[in-house]
């Protein structure tokens, strides 16, 4: 009777063990699911699913009242072939690559100054660098137009100090777009080389002091490649929305400058043609991918001194 007592409660022991078992391994498993489903639903729903569709209707054709016609094609990607639309998507990527190299030119020693000034100073730096996100980015672009137009503030002043003979056309020209874009682009490339370069171990430049380093040695062997990771993440968070703000060169440009964003947004709202401006999305966003892998092959999340 004991040994069979004992066997039974055995028994009961290693049933409550495979039950605990299986419990934890559902928590386990539960646990991150039902933290990530939210966001997975969320991500589904206005990310994954509206791209399906925009890929769809890239193959579809347009029809006579600029309807959809689910009948599969090529066209709209061959129409990309036309020297016009190659045109404007050169123009596209020249202006977010110097957009990218001048907000990097002048926010990586803006970001410096930033990082290595006291503390009572820093937080003001700081708060000017992020005062610009307090305002509606389409408000800024019209105080911008107010200063660049002929009559504007900028005129005004270069003719009242004799700087010019004559007001400056600028609005609605290239220029007028690339100031636009580097207006609104600047904080988000100030603000990851700050978090990178404030990381800095400045112990390493005192050695290399020691042993006899230049500043721009210094600067090219031991700061660049510590704040890497801080200029991949500035490069990327300006050079992928510049490629698609598309009202900076509606308001700044004009009819006369014409880039990928824009070429998009008149498919979709002007010409009615939605199968072509969802081609052009969709290599838009080919491109975006490619830059994006560009970046994590670098190292852009690996590095300790950069924006993770």
């Amino acid at each position: 009777m004991i040994q069979k007592s004992y066997v039974s409660n055995n028994k009961i022991t290693l049933k409550a063990r495979n039950i605990n078992y299986i419990n934890n391994k559902i928590k386990k498993l539960t646990g991150p699911a039902a933290f990530l489903l939210p966001v997975s639903l969320w991500m589904l729903a206005f990310f994954l699913i509206p791209i399906i569709i925009i890929l769809i209707v890239s193959f579809c054709t347009r029809g006579e009242f600029g309807d959809i016609k689910y009948t599969l094609t090529f066209s709209n990607y061959l129409r990309l072939a036309n020297p016009l639309y190659i045109d404007i998507f050169i123009k596209s990527l020249g202006i977010a690559v110097l957009t990218t190299i001048i907000c990097l030119v002048f926010g990586y020693p803006f970001a410096f100054i930033i990082a290595k000034a006291q503390k009572k100073i820093k937080p003001i730096l700081l708060l000017l660098v992020i005062l610009p996100f307090w305002t509606n980015s389409l408000v800024r672009s019209y105080a911008m137009i107010i200063i660049l137009r002929t009559e504007g503030l900028l005129n005004m002043l270069l003719l009242k100090f004799n700087i010019i003979a004559s007001p400056m056309h600028i609005m609605y020209t290239d220029i007028a777009v690339m100031i636009g874009m580097l207006y609104m682009m600047f904080p988000f490339m100030v603000l990851p080389l700050y978090a990178a370069i404030e990381k800095l171990d400045m112990r390493i430049l005192e050695a290399a002091d020691d042993l006899g380093a230049t500043p721009i040695q210094k600067f090219i062997n031991i700061t660049l490649p510590l704040t890497k990771s801080g200029i991949l993440s500035g490069s990327l968070l300006v050079f992928v929305p510049t490629l698609g703000l598309f009202f900076i060169t509606d308001l700044m440009g004009g009819s006369k400058v014409v880039l990928m964003s824009n070429l998009i947004k008149n498919q979709f709202l002007t010409a009615r043609d939605w199968p072509f401006g969802a081609a052009i999305s969709v290599i838009l966003m080919i491109v975006m991918i490619i830059f994006i892998l560009i970046y994590t092959k670098l190292g852009g999340k690996t590095d300790k001194g950069g924006l993770v």
